[in-house]
């Protein structure tokens, strides 16, 4: 049986990854890679509203998974732990891998 540490762990990762499982949330990571951005930046390069970018932002704010800060009128935001780009990593290793094995599967057909 789990401790209530390991408990209160497993949630809390959790809460990122589910703050994490939407595309447009994934490509506004990808984009922070390189640096701070401001959210008409951000809406620009997804290509959709920026009362919808900002919805998202503010989940993984919440996560912490970014940070914000204005300058003047603008709000910046930036990778809070830029490890998380480790972590889409190791998700596109497993999407390549699943390919192998999909390739696999259909030359022994």
């Amino acid at each position: 049986m789990l401790n209530k540490k390991k408990q209160l762990l497993f949630e809390k990762q959790a809460e990122i990854i589910k703050a994490m499982a939407h595309p447009l949330r994934i490509a506004i990571v990808e984009f922070l890679k390189d640096g701070p951005q401001c959210v008409c930046d951000i809406a620009e390069y997804i290509g959709s509203e920026r009362s919808n970018v900002s919805r998202h932002l503010s989940v993984m704010v919440s996560a912490g998974v970014l940070e914000s800060r204005k300058e003047g009128l603008k709000v910046i935001y930036k990778l809070k732990t830029p490890c998380i780009l480790d972590f889409l990593s190791c998700i596109t290793a497993c999407l390549k891998q699943q390919l192998k094995d999909s390739e696999k599967l259909l030359s022994a057909l």
